[in-house]
């Protein structure tokens, strides 16, 4: 009973109007940041004992750090920002059903690694983005109702991560284990390239083929394999083999520029000549460029992709 109300029996009081709860489980909002900064963290301080020990005990907590870190994160702003539409059942299954298909992704690129070629590249790439489009499309099968593109690209995304998480983790166990013994320097020199490169590769490429997928998907649900998504697919794939060539191109921009003749294969790392200090800096500046024209090209398709969904525009 308040004071200013007479005495006698108290009234009731009359509840408001309610909102209904949620049909989504929600997080705390800037959950993937406090991911991001804890995981760093962690790994940092994993990194540091491992040099102080020479022991081979953080070792796997270095690699699953490093190769989870990024997909999670992203993973957790998805479902932050957009987990209202597509629902965490079919995240978490894109999520795990590129992740499973990682370690085969790792696999055959660890066996075009040991004969490169530019048509080994293209092919190997087209026909990972064939099976992470076939994996998405099975994930999403029986969700009818999830479609467009804004859908198509945060539920392709989570896809790729997924699958780029398991890839880094197997490319940096291979970095580690080398004839020597172990290479911690290595280690943590490709994790963080590919901790950098996960949101320009993998998890970009998967973006834009769901989009042009979950785009031309029909009412009832069912999916349409129409020139647009085989495009798509060609166009990433063509992205894909381009990154992974960017080492052997350079290479023969810098044999080209200084007048050394490759004398074989573009990719035949064996017997290019051996860089001098100048041809050094040249094959460095042309690696990373072209990692960074390439990450910049699969960026803005994707983006121009957002802009045709005027649901995206309002998107915070």
């Amino acid at each position: 009973m308040t004071p200013n109300q007479p005495p006698g029996t108290p009234r009731a009081r009359i509840p408001g109007p309610q909102q209904p709860p949620p049909s989504y489980p929600r997080i705390p909002a800037g959950l993937w940041k406090r991911c991001l900064g804890i995981g760093l963290a962690l790994w940092a301080l994993t990194a540091a004992a491992a040099y102080a020990t020479d022991d081979v005990t953080p070792l796997p907590t270095l690699i699953l750090l490093g190769g989870f870190l990024t997909p999670v994160t992203f993973m957790l702003w998805a479902y932050e920002r957009h987990g209202r539409d597509p629902g965490a059942t079919p995240l978490l299954g894109c999520f795990l059903a590129g992740g499973a298909l990682g370690v085969l992704g790792a696999s055959v690129t660890e066996y075009q690694l040991t004969h490169p070629s530019l048509w080994l590249y293209v092919v190997s790439g087209l026909a990972e983005e064939a099976v992470k489009l076939g994996a998405l499309m099975y994930v999403l099968h029986r969700h009818t109702r999830i479609r467009g593109p804004r859908a198509g690209l945060v539920l392709g995304a989570t896809l790729g991560f997924g699958f780029a998480a398991l890839e880094s983790a197997g490319h940096a166990f291979d970095a580690a284990v080398s004839l020597q013994g172990l290479d911690l320097r290595t280690l943590l020199e490709t994790e963080i390239l590919r901790g950098m490169l996960a949101p320009f590769g993998q998890g970009l490429w998967s973006a834009v083929t769901g989009a042009a997928l979950l785009a031309r998907r029909r009412p009832d649900g069912r999916f349409r394999l129409t020139a647009p998504v085989a495009g798509a697919c060609l166009g990433v794939s063509l992205l894909h083999a381009l990154r992974d060539s960017t080492h052997g191109i350079a290479l023969w921009l810098v044999a080209r520029l200084s007048h050394a003749g490759l004398g074989g294969k573009l990719f035949a790392p064996d017997r290019a000549p051996r860089p001098t200090g100048g041809q050094d800096h040249l094959l460095t500046l042309f690696s990373v460029g072209g990692l960074f024209l390439v990450a910049l090209a699969g960026a803005a398709w994707a983006r121009s992709l957002a802009h045709r969904d005027p649901a995206w525009r309002n998107t915070p």
